[in-house]
């Protein structure tokens, strides 16, 4: 035993230390970098989706769109068809301004070197644009042919007509005129001074006042246009409340879900834009024979004009908008009420 005690190190040995084993990570799903060309791509290939998709529903359902599409275009066509009249009223009458003259109506017994001496005097008055004289034999004969009353009267002993100057003013502001018919009536010979200018301005204060009551009928049709659309696209949310549900669940964005119906709004829209036009046309050409009737009555050469070129491309895009625009509050209102439960 003391051998044996003696034979041992005076060294101890050290136990060994395991190495701990490094735990390995699994690697997990890592995202894929998307390039901008990628992102472009698939963004243009949805909204070519949801547009052809759009279509389709608008086809699936053709009774239901064409009464919301016709609902549109019956309130567009209104106030476009009206703006039309009014726009072919103020052309007509456009040349009218031109006729707003003073008739100066000149004592009988003035010869007419004496009518004509007066006439290029008042040419150096101010607002004096131009003057015209009509003689008591020429305002004979033009009453004679206006009239009817010929014989009549070349039974008369004498000529009851008296000289004409006719006085056309640079303007047609209100105290202008009023300034100039007061300085005629004051010049030497004069008998009477007739302002023939106060129709027109009572027809323009009416074409003014028609441009007023269009656009304010245009503003509240609008407005319904985008009440129906809205309706319209709040139906179909509702129709399609499922598929938005399992859209969200698997990582649709709200962007994703909207799209396809404001596609549908926009198609609303501009539909209705088409047809408003088609009818404003038709509406046109059914008038247009019994307006030329009246218009020859009257001597004018004028005719009924259609819809301009611009707004045939207008009235559409003008209509697609408020369908979008129906579209996007319809969509924001309600969209954000539909969430998954889980």
């Amino acid at each position: 035993m003391a051998a044996n005690k003696g034979n041992r190190s005076a060294t101890p040995i050290k136990p060994q230390r395991q190495k701990a084993e490094k735990v390995r990570r699994v690697a997990g799903a890592q995202s894929a970098s998307t390039s901008l060309a990628d992102r472009f791509r698939s963004w243009r290939a949805h909204h070519r989706d949801s547009f052809r998709d759009a279509l389709q529903r608008l086809n699936a359902s053709r009774a239901s769109s064409a009464m919301t599409i016709l609902v549109i275009a019956i309130a567009l066509s209104l106030p476009a068809g009206l703006a039309v009249l009014l726009d072919n009223a103020r052309a007509i009458t456009s040349s009218w301004d031109g006729n707003a003259h003073l008739s100066v109506f000149l004592d009988m017994d003035i010869s007419e070197d004496r009518q004509r001496t007066l006439a290029r005097e008042w040419k150096s008055i101010a607002h004096i644009e131009d003057t015209k004289v009509i003689t008591r034999q020429q305002a004979l004969e033009e009453f004679q042919a206006l009239s009817g009353f010929g014989d009549v009267l070349q039974a008369l002993p004498d000529n009851p007509l008296p000289p004409l100057i006719v006085v056309f003013p640079d303007s047609t502001d209100p105290v202008t005129l009023g300034d100039l018919e007061n300085r005629l009536a004051e010049q030497d010979g004069v008998d009477l001074v007739q302002l023939d200018v106060e129709w027109v301005r009572r027809l323009h204060a009416l074409i003014e006042l028609g441009e007023r009551l269009i656009s304010a009928l245009t503003l509240a049709l609008a407005a319904a246009v985008v009440l129906v659309v809205v309706n319209t696209i709040r139906l179909g949310i509702e129709s399609r409340r499922d598929e938005i549900v399992v859209v969200k669940i698997v990582g649709g964005t709200d962007g994703f879900v909207r799209r396809p119906f404001l596609y549908t709004g926009f198609c609303y829209g501009f539909a209705g834009g088409l047809v408003a036009v088609v009818l404003v046309q038709t509406a046109l050409w059914w008038l247009g024979g019994p307006i030329g009737e009246l218009l020859a009555l009257y001597n004018s050469e004028d005719s009924l004009t259609a819809m301009a070129a611009s707004s045939l491309i207008i009235m559409p895009l003008f209509s697609g908008i408020l369908g979008l625009l129906g579209a996007w509050l319809a969509v924001g209102r309600h969209l954000g009420e539909i969430e998954p439960n889980f």
